[in-house]
Formats: structure tokens, C-alpha cells, sequence
């Protein structure tokens, strides 16, 4: 009787469950349990892990398999488990039941009740897989094995000589999918070339009129044929502008079909980096007067093209400055929320970028939604780094990738190119030819363009700056756009391979790795680099460039950050982030920024940013001088070159910045010279998204070392202590020391949306901070 009452009880919170979600993508991110094998256990059999294994661990996802330390010299690969209790409703029976899983590191095995389903290579694009047949009605077990340690057919390089981390886990977001068996496909279950699911594409734009191709694949598992139609409603700040329809479709049993719907828009709101409309389309599949299926997708409209290899979107010129990513947080690794995804994508356009390439592999979907709707133009990659296995497991592998790529991102206006390339790794030409007719096959049509670091083949060529110092070679055919710089050429005198052998590498001093703890100076150093390599940008026919990198990050062979980030691991800026900032236009924003502390220690050359046509500077209301931007060989083609101001001596007191417009104040900026460490001051990263309860969010806290009127003390580098009351939890694996003045946790948000607060400590300091996730 017990377990009959259990039962019941978990399907009616199943009820319940499927009854909050849109439409019929259900999340199964909560409450699985988690156990990672020991080096003796791994030697066990599947079958006996999934029966007698014990000390099952309960979490949700996102997650990774391990809590890593700040400087990960010593990652964690090896085998784990997930496994969770998934109850069917009886009003699933005779459904179509569909398994996603966005991201499985990296060699994945499913089972259900027991029995193996599907295996799974690739830890970054989702495992995807019909699971009407295991799943019965009632409870259900479903197991996860994943397997994170290096692969000859996956890649990349072995981790011992790899620049970055490739960390475990069900880190990305797990969905039931329940459809009739007559039913929209899924785009990443279809083998059929530029077909599955929802295919939105514009293939025309003017300011006056947008056409747009919407093409459906419908399938029919039933034993008997069915008659449907499918209904699309437009909208646009949700209000429909479109709606059309299919004539009635038979398709018998077992068959499937492609409708095409070819449509114009009035008066289209085109998507732009400036004006990142996005349209919501509505899809129906109908059956006389009942809905089957419903589904959202947001679209955007927009075309880029190339004309005398410069880029135009929508018919207007546009130069690219960007950055790379990789998405990995302290501690944690790849699982993030999609709300810490969205948090890094508004930063970048914060920092006054509308550009980033993804670097070296396939992003979270979440991330790529938050590009859409910020304004950011993306170079979509498939994973490759230095590596290339010329056996057939290895190639078909990345055949597949480069097609699974394309069907699960193709409907998103902010990417440009698909880069179906191996970075930096030695590619036989067919090899990049079949990789290059894929994207023309899964997306054809004009204005589509494959990418890739070598020139031979691919559309367009994505070419570091290191390798153009090396090779001096022009591509004039061809439109260029700088993948890399400011990094390497600083750091070393070869051109980036192999580069856990550290051959000739330059004095840390005159690199750009630098973190912000090393000082002012070597802050500073920093800057000069990236103004240098960003200028001479200007003078290739590149059409774009991305600076490497955005954000610090661990380095599978060494034991530091890599730290030519313009922020830290914990998205805290350094000086080159503003440098960047005030390259931006005054119509998105005057920017204007001391990059100085102001003590002993300080240059007593003052470097200014800013956008402004004239800046001042006062030392203790004392002019020191006011100018225009000075163009030298460094700076020449910079729209905004950094402003300099040279002071006869250091004096305590208040540096302030004023910024002129057509000779009016339109901004200021002050940075006074710091006293005795007396004060906290915390403060959450928000960056546009307050914390998320119930989705495993994760935010920084920063407490600020200042003096009692609040200015930053940079040398304070002491132990700080956090602690916390209510649903939240801090995930830093070691003590927590101030950096440059600024210590910081890393907060998960747990599941209630209750007011919590978090308290810092540090020897006679003291603050607390209280918010409310929402």
C-alpha cells in the first residue's frame, strides 16, 4: 500500500510538473543522483554499478562532476554517473518521447530501466534520442554514464598539453520532449540534408519588404495516415503582423513531409547589433479543431553580405570588434546556468563589442538566445584545437558534428559564419571541402559563409595575428577577418603550436597575461599591446577583429590562468576592458575612465579613456591640462586613441577626468588616492539578470576593501570570509584572499525566492548584503 500510495503521489507532482511548462518541453533538470567512480570502481561493469553502486549523491543540473580549485592544475577525468526517477503519466501512452540532452562530456551511454538505449560522442552538441519505446508508463529509471577523459575521435589535443579544460558533466540543460506521433521532428534527430524541425530563413530584405522561407518537417509514426495543417502566427513586441496556413496534409503511416511556406513581411524590423529585433514565431500543427503541437521560436531578420570583402548588414557597412570566449567559471567549470550565460553575453556588449567568436566549440544554446537578443555577431564553431586524426572514426565524427551544429543553431540572426574547422590544426583539403559543403548543404541559399583558419577553401578566412606576423601573407580574394590577437604575439616568438613546449617565450613583463593583482603597471603593459594590435588591425582589409581574450581561464597543461582576459575569471575588468569601452561610438554612451590608482605606486603618466572629443584633467582642482586625442604611429587609426597626461611628481589627493562634447561637460571621472583599509562594501553581479531561484544559478559577490570614504584599497590582498543565511550556498573550494582589493565568492542560488543574506568579513571589517532571488 505504501508504494502504490508513492506512486500516485509522484504522478500527481508529474501532473503538476508538465502542467507549468510551454508547451511540451519539460525540464528533467532537478533531482537526480550523481556518483563519481573512483579509479577501483571504474573497473566494475556497467550493470553492477547501475544495481549495487552506493552513496548516491542527489543534485540538479546543470552540474559538474567536480568542484575544481581556482588554478585547475589537476582536473578531474574520469567516469561518472547520473540517474534519475522519471515518472510517465498514462496521458503519455501512445506519445512520442523524446530525450535531449544539450551537453554530456564527453562520451555518453543512456539507459532506461536497466537496459542501454543510446551512446553518445561529443560533449558539447546535444545527445538526442527517441525513448518512446524504453519509457513505460509510471516510474522509470534513467542512467547516465559519462566518460570525460581524452578522446582520439572527439578531440581535441590530450588534456596534459590542452589550452583550455574540458570539464564533465550534464552541465547544460536535460529535456523531456512529448509530441503526438504525428509531430513536428526534432532538427538533431533527422539524417535528411537542410530539413528537420523549424527552419526559418530570410532570403530577401528592404526597408520596406522582408521574405521569409518558414519550412516545417512533419513525420507520422502512427499505423495510420493523418490529415494536419500546419498554422504559423508572426509577432512582433507581441503583436501578430503574420499568420498563414498549409492546405490539409495527408501523410500516411510511416511517412514524413517537408512544407514550405514562402511569406512577406511590410515593413520589417530588421535585427543589427545597433537594433536586435527579434520576431516570435507561433507554429500549430492542427487535426481538425485540436492542436497537437505547439512551439515558440524567436527570429530575427537580417542579411549579411560582402562587398570588395567588407561586411554589410542589411545593406549597411559594419566593422566587427570583438572578443573570444571560452565558458568556463571558477570552481565549476562548463555548468553554468542560463542565466550566468546571458550574464557573460552582457558584458561583452557592455564592453562595447558587437562581435565575439566562440573559441574552440559549440556554445550553449542560452548563450546564443542572449547574442540574439543583446545585439552580438557570432562566428559559430565546431570543437577543434591543434588536433587532427586522419582515421575514419575521427573524420566522420566531425562530419557530424559540423551538420549537428548547423540544424540545432540555424534559426538564430546573430550568426554570421560556421566556422567547420579544426583551429589550428593541419586539415587535408578534402577533408575542409566536405566540412565546407556541409554548411551549403544544411543552409543553402545565398549569403552563407563557412569559415576556417585556413584560406584554401572555406568562404571566409579567420587568420591570428601571430600567424600574419609570421607568414606576411595576403589573401586579397578572399574576405579576412582577424580571428586572434593582442595575446600570443606578446608572449612568445612563434606562431602558437605546440605551446606546452614554451619555446622562446618573452619576458611575462611585455605580455599580455596579466593579472590584475601584478600591479598598475603591468596593467598598463597590457593596454599598450591591445592598442597597438587593435590599430594595426586597421591597416589589413580585415573586416573584423576579436581580441583574445574576454575572460581569464584555466589551462589544462599549466598551472596558472591563461590572463589576457580584459576581466578576470570572476568578470572583474581590468584596464584594457575600458580601453575597448571607449571605442565606442558617443551615441551609445560618453565613456570616460582614469586607468590609475592614484598611490605611490603610480605612473605619474596618466592615461585616459574616453570617446569625448576633449578631455581634462585636474589634480586637487588644479588643471594639469585639457585635450584633444593625439594620433601617434600606435594609435593612428583608432577613432578614440587613449589620452595621456604627464604629471611632474606624485601627489595624494583626487585625479578628476572631465570629458567634453562641442565644448560641453557631458562626463566625469574621479580616482582619489586610497587610505587605510577600514570598510566592505558588497555588491552581487547582476549584469543584467537579477538570480535565478530553482535553476542551479550561479552569481559573483564582490566585497570591496575601502578606505572609510570609500575608495578601493588596490594592495589589499588579506583573507576575507563569507558567510551565508538562507537558500544559497558559496562554492569557492578555498580560502577567499582580496585581489587588487576585491575579494570574491561564487554564490549558488538555490530554489526558493526568498530574501537571503551573505555577510564578509575580514579582520575588523564587516558587511552584509540582503537581496531576493526573483
Amino acid at each position: 500500500m505504501y508504494l502504490n500510495l508513492k506512486l500516485a503521489l509522484a504522478t500527481i507532482i508529474c501532473f503538476l510538473l508538465f502542467n507549468t511548462v510551454e508547451a511540451q518541453k519539460i525540464s528533467i533538470n532537478k533531482t537526480w543522483k550523481f556518483k563519481r567512480l573512483e579509479s577501483q570502481d571504474s573497473l566494475l561493469s556497467d550493470n553492477y554499478i547501475l544495481k549495487n553502486i552506493p552513496n548516491w549523491q542527489t543534485v540538479n543540473l546543470p552540474h559538474t562532476p567536480k568542484l575544481e580549485p581556482l588554478y585547475v592544475n589537476n582536473q578531474w577525468q574520469g567516469i561518472c554517473w547520473y540517474q534519475k526517477e522519471l515518472n510517465i503519466p498514462k496521458s503519455f501512452k501512445n506519445k512520442t518521447l523524446i530525450l535531449e540532452f544539450e551537453a554530456a562530456m564527453n562520451i555518453a551511454s543512456f539507459w532506461i530501466n536497466g537496459q542501454k538505449v543510446y551512446a553518445h560522442l561529443g560533449g558539447y552538441l546535444p545527445a538526442v534520442f527517441d525513448a518512446t519505446a524504453h519509457l513505460k508508463t509510471g516510474l522509470n529509471t534513467l542512467s547516465v554514464k559519462l566518460d570525460n577523459r581524452d578522446s582520439d575521435i572527439t578531440g581535441p589535443k590530450p588534456l596534459k598539453r590542452l589550452d583550455f579544460n574540458t570539464y564533465g558533466g550534464l552541465y547544460r540543460n536535460n529535456w523531456l520532449i512529448v509530441k503526438d506521433k504525428v509531430h513536428i521532428s526534432h532538427a538533431n534527430l533527422e539524417n535528411k540534408t537542410a530539413s528537420g524541425g523549424l527552419f526559418i530563413k530570410t532570403e530577401s530584405l528592404s526597408k520596406d519588404t522582408a521574405a521569409v522561407s518558414i519550412q516545417t518537417h512533419i513525420k507520422n509514426t502512427h499505423r495510420f495516415s493523418k490529415s494536419v495543417l500546419i498554422k504559423h502566427t508572426i509577432q512582433y513586441d507581441d503583436k501578430t503582423v503574420f499568420t498563414v496556413a498549409s492546405p490539409i496534409l495527408k501523410i500516411n503511416s510511416g511517412n514524413d513531409y517537408t512544407d514550405l511556406q514562402q511569406i512577406t513581411l511590410q515593413n520589417p524590423k530588421a535585427w543589427s547589433p545597433d537594433t536586435p529585433n527579434l520576431y516570435k514565431i507561433k507554429t500549430e500543427l492542427i487535426e481538425g479543431t485540436t492542436t497537437l503541437e505547439f512551439n515558440e521560436t524567436q527570429f530575427g531578420l537580417r542579411q549579411f553580405t560582402f562587398k570588395e570583402n567588407q561586411l554589410y548588414l542589411n545593406g549597411e557597412s559594419l566593422f566587427l570588434r570583438g572578443v573570444n570566449r571560452h565558458q568556463e567559471y571558477p570552481f565549476i567549470g562548463y555548468a553554468l546556468s542560463n542565466a550566468a550565460h546571458y550574464r557573460d553575453a552582457y558584458k561583452i556588449k557592455e564592453a562595447g563589442f558587437n562581435y565575439i567568436r566562440m573559441s574552440h566549440y559549440p556554445p550553449a544554446p542560452a548563450f546564443l538566445d542572449a547574442c540574439d537578443e543583446l545585439g552580438l555577431v557570432v562566428i559559430d564553431a565546431i570543437l577543434g584545437w591543434q588536433y587532427y586524426n586522419p582515421t575514419d572514426a575521427f573524420v566522420n565524427h566531425q562530419l557530424k558534428a559540423a551538420n549537428q551544429l548547423i540544424l540545432r543553431d540555424r534559426n538564430h540572426p546573430s550568426i554570421l559564419a560556421w566556422e567547420v574547422s579544426l583551429n589550428e590544426s593541419k586539415m587535408p583539403i578534402d577533408f575542409m571541402k566536405q566540412m565546407h559543403d556541409i554548411v551549403h548543404k544544411q543552409y543553402p541559399g545565398d549569403n552563407v559563409y563557412s569559415c576556417g583558419w585556413k584560406p584554401e577553401v572555406y568562404d571566409i578566412y579567420l587568420e591570428a595575428r601571430q600567424h600574419r606576423l609570421k607568414h606576411k601573407a595576403q589573401y586579397p580574394n578572399k574576405p579576412y577577418m582577424v580571428s586572434e590577437y593582442g595575446d600570443w604575439e606578446y608572449y612568445a616568438m612563434n606562431a602558437g603550436l605546440n605551446q606546452h613546449k614554451f619555446s622562446k617565450l618573452k619576458r611575462i613583463e611585455t605580455s599580455s597575461r596579466q593579472r590584475r593583482g601584478f600591479g598598475e603597471k603591468r596593467l598598463l603593459q597590457q593596454v599598450d599591446n591591445i592598442t597597438e594590435a587593435h590599430n594595426d588591425n586597421f591597416n589589413t582589409p580585415a573586416f573584423g577583429d576579436g581580441y583574445w581574450v574576454m575572460y581569464d581561464y584555466n589551462r589544462g597543461y599549466y598551472d596558472d590562468h591563461e590572463t589576457s582576459g580584459l576581466m578576470d575569471i570572476f568578470r572583474i575588468p581590468k584596464f584594457s576592458y575600458y580601453f575597448f569601452k571607449s571605442q565606442q561610438p558617443q551615441s551609445e554612451e560618453y565613456v570616460l575612465q582614469i586607468a590609475s590608482y592614484w598611490n605611490q605606486n603610480s605612473d605619474t603618466e596618466i592615461t585616459v579613456f574616453s570617446n569625448t572629443d576633449e578631455v581634462a584633467l585636474y589634480l586637487n582642482d588644479s588643471l594639469i591640462a585639457r585635450k584633444t586625442p593625439e594620433k601617434t604611429n600606435q594609435t593612428k587609426y583608432l577613432k578614440h586613441p587613449p589620452y595621456t597626461f604627464k604629471l611632474n611628481a606624485f601627489e595624494a589627493g583626487t585625479l578628476k577626468a572631465v570629458g567634453y562634447n562641442k565644448d560641453k561637460i557631458v562626463i566625469s571621472n574621479t580616482v582619489t588616492t586610497p587610505g587605510i583599509a577600514s570598510k566592505i562594501n558588497c555588491k552581487i553581479d547582476v549584469s543584467g539578470l537579477a538570480p535565478q531561484p530553482g535553476s542551479n544559478d550561479t552569481i559573483f559577490l564582490y566585497a570591496y576593501i575601502t578606505d572609510k570614504d570609500g575608495n578601493l584599497v588596490p594592495d589589499y590582498d588579506e583573507l576575507v570570509n563569507f558567510n551565508c543565511i538562507g537558500d544559497v550556498s558559496i562554492l569557492n573550494t578555498e580560502p577567499i584572499y582580496a585581489e587588487a582589493g576585491i575579494a570574491t565568492a561564487l554564490i549558488k542560488i538555490g530554489q526558493e525566492n526568498k530574501p537571503v543574506a551573505i555577510t564578509a568579513s575580514s579582520k575588523a571589517m564587516k558587511h552584509q548584503i540582503t537581496f531576493t532571488p526573483q
